[in-house]
């Protein structure tokens, strides 16, 4: 539903899901969706039944719903970009720091990590927590391998070995505990998350905003498979971006409204945007494709963007409007609309409590149940 249409009753409806920098594949979330969905049809008091969809460069499922007496036909489906993550992820333990240093030096050296900390502290302390437990991580294994090389190499000269005898152990035993516990906190980041995350934003700022031609070539993909579903015969089409996604699908839309296809005219085309990191990408200095789109975006009369955050999801940027944030909004601005998803609010005590201090989980909390539901679902 846009503002020229005004309001239509929905009764077919093609989703596209665009997640965020993620290496898993699409499968998680249609079983996500499947055991959310269930649960807030319980507490929402509405029906919801899942049905098997087509695999293939895209990955869907079906779901028909019963809201309030009216039944709604979806057909969902995650575009997936997770391939590009997994070659971007590809570095060893060197890579990791190569990268921390690198982007270290974009952010700080381009001004961008200034703006970012006048305008949330959340999500930059959440991207400076890779560099610290990264840092962290290498302090104590060079202390750890130089206390025990030390100790080994004391040891063997007590005992009247020779000099060289006794360095040359203590090298091996400080290198090989070096070694050791380097590669034992690479194994455990599947919860620690310090080097997934130094990937993440290493992959965004590796070129200083702009995006890889890797991702541009999915863009056209992506691209054509919303414009055939505004051909088809649905009442709405809905791109949902979340977390990085949201900037993909600004740029994908972007594209999409400047060759609008023949056959789609009057057709409701909305875009949500969810959790929401787009300055860490708007504010680079190569960003200008990015900068141009949301200025596109916001100006059209032909989509309805509504960009949902909420302040207890420290990832993310919170209420913060990305177009009039990157500078580029204009008096003639429409979208997106901002409000917040509420966590303190949207959530009971005692669920806001199991999550508060599980930041990675409240991140993805917007495709999750509520259970005392508000202004989002």
């Amino acid at each position: 539903m846009t503002k020229a249409q005004g309001y239509r009753q929905v009764k077919r409806r093609r989703v596209f899901y665009i997640p965020g920098y993620d290496p898993f594949p699409p499968r998680r979330y249609r079983e996500l969706y499947r055991r959310e969905s269930a649960e807030q049809a319980a507490i929402s008091g509405y029906e919801i039944a899942i049905g098997a969809g087509s695999e293939g460069e895209s990955f869907g499922w079906q779901v028909r719903a019963e809201i309030d007496g009216v039944q709604v036909d979806s057909q969902i489906e995650v575009l997936v970009w997770s391939d590009i993550v997994q070659s971007s992820m590809g570095a060893g333990i060197a890579q990791s720091y190569w990268q921390l240093l690198r982007t270290a030096w974009i952010y700080v050296t381009s001004g961008a990590l200034r703006r970012l900390m006048w305008l949330r502290k959340g999500p930059v302390i959440a991207a400076l927590y890779p560099v610290g437990v990264l840092l962290l991580q290498l302090f104590l294994a060079v202390w750890i391998g130089l206390f025990l090389g030390r100790w080994l190499a004391f040891g063997v000269a007590w005992i009247g070995a020779w000099e060289w005898l006794a360095s040359t152990l203590g090298w091996g035993l400080g290198i090989g505990a070096f070694a050791f516990l380097m590669r034992w906190f690479k194994a455990k980041d599947g919860k620690i998350y310090a080097h997934y995350l130094m990937h993440d934003y290493a992959f965004t700022a590796r070129l200083w905003g702009a995006n890889p031609p890797e991702l541009e070539a999915r863009f056209d993909v992506f691209r054509a498979a919303i414009a055939r579903a505004l051909v088809s015969d649905v009442d709405e089409v809905l791109v949902v971006g979340h977390s990085s996604g949201a900037h993909l699908a600004v740029s994908i839309l972007a594209d999409l409204l400047g060759d609008f296809p023949e056959g789609a005219r009057g057709k409701a085309l909305s875009f949500l945007s969810l959790g929401q990191v787009v300055p860490m990408i708007s504010f680079l200095p190569e960003a200008n494709r990015l900068r141009r789109d949301l200025h596109t975006l916001s100006e059209s009369d032909r989509i309805t963007w509504v960009d949902v955050t909420a302040p207890g999801d420290g990832c993310a940027f919170a209420l913060c409007d990305p177009v009039a944030v990157s500078g580029v909004a204009t008096e003639q601005k429409r979208w997106p609309l901002v409000f917040s998803a509420a966590f303190t609010q949207t959530l009971s005590p005692k669920t806001w409590k199991s999550l508060r201090w599980r930041f990675f989980r409240l991140h993805f909390q917007y495709l999750c149940a509520f259970d005392r539901p508000k202004d989002y679902d």
